[in-house]
């Protein structure tokens, strides 16, 4: 069961209310209809259900003047202490890669839908989001306010203006993308194969307004508390299979390979699993078959390109296993998605 955190239900209804419906009966019917007390206060430990949040954000989006700007107005609403001691990590980190560093490691304490991953690239990065579900509207537009949020906290810490080099969504276009131009102040691209921002590797060591050394040591010391808080293994077979989808192209990983992607011995990481009675196999089937029907579903790639990129060194043995996993041909899965 993914949550969030009902921090970014406050932020959305406010800036809903900054419109023609911006009156106490609606702010409490929004509130309410996600199981949230009006008169309590906001915080952000507090969570609700993913598909909860989804369901707000396109009824929201159908009731308020802003439409599919929501996300881009709510993104844009936030600063680093709304965020709590999370943001306070942020804020406090020496430059903008070690924001993103916190965000890759601690944004688990706000939400275990998305993870996020810091993937360098030559002169530039990617600040990659992993999210889990289908792409309904609100995970759409939950994605595009997580985007925005990012960019709003960046643009706080740095010394300079901010703007990514460039941004790109999983999600088809919803229209014009003038808006969402305008906010990120860079090219957008939609239906891409990836949800991430791109930014230069000198935007990223450039030391952040407020970042202090020991400042930044403290809250990392609060943020691992925080993460112990949590359930220890909380989304870990989410994480296990992200890194097995991202191994495939090279063949089907070990456990051994996956413990090391992870920052832990194939030892600890097959307890972790066999304590949530979690197979290290099955995972790996399921991430076979989530990664072929998503590239069957979203791309064009030939049958034998989407065997490769899922782990089988021959197409007729991805269509068995495919035949077995969905009771279809990839073929006819595909014609039929």
């Amino acid at each position: 069961m993914e949550q969030i955190s009902t921090l970014f239900v406050h932020k959305l209804v406010d800036v809903a209310l900054g419109g023609e419906l911006a009156n106490h009966s609606q702010r409490r019917d929004w509130l309410e209809s996600v199981g949230l007390d009006p008169n309590s206060p906001v915080d952000p430990k507090c969570m609700i259900r993913d598909i909860v949040y989804y369901e707000l954000c396109e009824r929201i989006a159908r009731e308020s003047d802003l439409g599919m700007t929501l996300p881009l107005k709510a993104g844009g609403s936030v600063c680093c202490d709304d965020y709590g001691a999370f943001g306070l990590a942020w804020k406090s980190a020496i430059n903008l890669r070690g924001s993103y560093q916190r965000a890759e490691r601690y944004a688990r304490v706000l939400s275990s839908v998305a993870i996020f991953e810091v993937v360098p690239d030559g002169a530039k990065t990617y600040l990659m989001m992993h999210w889990e579900g289908s792409r309904s509207l609100g995970l759409r537009l939950s994605n595009e306010q997580t985007m925005a949020e990012i960019v709003k906290l960046s643009r706080e810490v740095c010394p300079q203006s901010f703007a990514p080099e460039a941004v790109y969504f999983k999600h088809q276009s919803p229209g014009s993308t003038a808006a969402h131009e305008k906010y990120f102040g860079c090219p957008v691209h939609f239906g891409a194969d990836r949800d991430a921002l791109v930014v230069t590797e000198s935007a990223l060591g450039k030391s952040n307004l407020l970042g202090d050394l020991a400042l930044s040591k403290f809250f990392d010391t609060h943020m691992e508390q925080e993460l112990r808080e949590l359930s220890d293994d909380s989304g870990l077979s989410k994480r296990v299979r992200i890194q097995i989808s991202q191994a495939l192209s090279e063949g089907v990983p070990t456990v051994t390979e996956i413990a090391r992607r992870l920052g832990m011995s194939g030892r600890t990481l097959q307890r972790r699993l066999s304590e949530q009675d979690l197979s290290f196999k099955i995972l790996v089937d399921e991430s076979r078959r989530e990664l072929a029907e998503r590239l069957l579903e979203e791309t064009d790639y030939a049958l034998t390109e989407i065997a490769f990129l899922t782990g089988f060194s021959e197409q007729s043995a991805f269509n068995r296993a495919f035949k077995r996993w969905a009771g279809k041909t990839p073929r006819s899965y595909r014609l039929g998605a």
